[in-house]
């Protein structure tokens, strides 16, 4: 069974389903664009242009968002904002999408396609806050997907009883599937996320007994600044220690790390190099890894992406090919390649894969940690 670790299904980006607004989704969305590595251009011509106009104060001021027109063209399925009296946009959303939306009956398609057999949605600030509406794309295919459930993480401290309430009941109420944790999103406090206000969260959550899967950014101080790339390996390490310290307090709970490592801060001219110290939490049986390049890197290398290849034969030799899952951030990695060449470049291409390496890869790892 083939099975994407890393899919996504969303309304359009400015629904205001799971927002306080139409205008508070758009926040997130502009807030999102400032800082992706995706390049803007002016409309007109295609000349390069500016996305950092979009949040000059880093994405933590989200309410202090510069006013640049910033909407959706939904005909031309991409955003808009205006910049010195011109138009500029920048495909995050990747380009074949009407009004930045992906419906499961779009990914079904693409699925049926690429051969796909299930596929585990994801939640993630700018797309979506409503596990009412994961719930009911799982509902329209119950054989083919599986679903996250979307944490308001700046809000546990404050609203604990809330934020524990909604993980609970999207778990044993509507039967989503795992819960997904963002400490990118260092919005109350840059204190580790492993225990303090976190702590009562974190013990009612590992109750459930479901998954945890973890987006591990580089430090709170990529919220409010630009770093080095010296300066995310650091950030990046010291979040898996964090990670570490979790995984001690709560040995029973199967966790996995989405989208692999920060790839680019850790490239180093034509290929990947990975300090020692980044293996150290797999230690740790009970943590997996996804495999996920073309979205992270695919303006970078091209497909069949010789150039991590040597990268993923050091996770299989490091982790093991039984705790490393295929993802893709489906439809966001159509932007560098289809969705069946994000299978074959692994299936077709990385001949050190034996058949029960591929076998875990492509679908048993994600399926042992889902309980399928």
């Amino acid at each position: 069974m083939i099975i994407d670790s890393h899919a996504y299904c969303f309304e359009p980006a400015d629904s205001p389903r799971g927002y306080a607004s139409s205008e508070e989704h758009l926040k997130w969305v502009q807030a999102a664009h400032a800082v992706h590595h995706q390049p803007a251009f002016r409309i007109r011509d295609r000349a390069p242009g500016r996305s950092d106009v979009l949040a000059p104060e880093g994405r933590r001021a989200l309410s202090r968002l510069p006013d640049v027109n910033f909407r959706v063209n939904h005909a031309r399925g991409r955003v808009v904002w205006n910049y010195e009296g011109e138009e500029y946009t920048k495909h995050f959303y990747p380009p074949n999408l009407r009004s930045c939306e992906f419906t499961p009956f779009s990914l079904n398609g693409e699925m049926d396609y690429a051969g796909v057999d299930m596929a585990l949605l994801h939640t993630n600030h700018m797309l979506g806050r409503d596990n009412a509406y994961q719930t009911e794309c799982v509902a329209l295919f119950p054989d083919r997907l599986r679903s996250m459930v979307s944490v308001d993480e700046w809000r546990i401290g404050s609203e604990t009883d809330a934020m524990i309430d909604e993980v609970t009941t999207a778990i044993t109420t509507h039967g989503l599937h795992a819960i997904k944790f963002n400490p990118l999103t260092y919005m109350v406090s840059p204190k580790p996320w492993d225990d303090g206000v976190y702590r009562p969260f974190w013990e009612a959550a590992t109750a459930l007994n479901v998954p945890m899967f973890f987006t591990l950014g580089t430090g709170p101080e990529a919220e409010s600044r630009t770093l080095s790339d010296a300066e995310q390996r650091e950030g990046y390490l010291n979040e898996l220690q964090i990670l570490m310290r979790w995984m001690e307090r709560y040995p029973d709970t199967v966790c996995s790390i989405t989208h692999g490592f920060p790839w680019r801060a850790f490239l180093d001219g034509d290929g990947i190099t990975l300090p020692e110290a980044i293996w150290e939490p797999f230690q740790n049986p009970n943590l997996n890894l996804e495999v996920c390049f073309p979205v992270r890197l695919g303006d970078i290398f091209d497909f069949p992406y010789r150039e991590v290849w040597p990268t993923l034969e050091a996770m299989v030799e490091r982790i093991g090919a039984d705790h490393l899952l295929w993802g893709t951030d489906m439809p966001f990695q159509n932007r560098f390649c289809t969705y069946r060449q994000s299978r074959e470049w692994i299936e077709k291409y990385c001949g050190f894969l034996t058949a029960e390496d591929l076998g875990m890869i492509m679908g048993g790892t994600v399926a042992r940690i889902l309980g399928l």
